[in-house]
């Protein structure tokens, strides 16, 4: 399905985008802030591979592989939603701290 392979390519972009600022981060905070991003990115593009898997092939493996794809991606993903949640305030005051 093509809305799975923009999703897949859009979700490995964001990944990809948010590993180089995380390296550009110079305040710790940022950088924890900036790498719950990616991880959040990384867990949507495992998620939308699996949905994909289901979809396009219709064997017992892929099933399997697929389903174990979707949940890794979605936990990976919450947990990062999690982290930012918390990291989140604390790179704001960094930030303001900084001034």
């Amino acid at each position: 399905m093509p809305v799975f392979v923009i999703l897949i390519v859009l979700s490995l972009s964001f990944y990809v985008f948010y590993k180089i600022k995380f390296f550009q981060a110079k305040k710790p905070m940022e950088k924890q802030w900036i790498s719950t991003k990616s991880s959040i990115a990384l867990g949507l593009f495992v998620f939308f591979f699996g949905l994909n898997q289901l979809f396009l092939f219709r064997s017992t493996v892929s099933l399997i592989v697929g389903i174990i794809f979707i949940l890794i991606g979605a936990g990976s993903s919450w947990a990062g939603y999690k982290a930012y949640k918390h990291y989140y305030p604390l790179a704001v005051k960094e930030a303001e701290e900084s001034r």
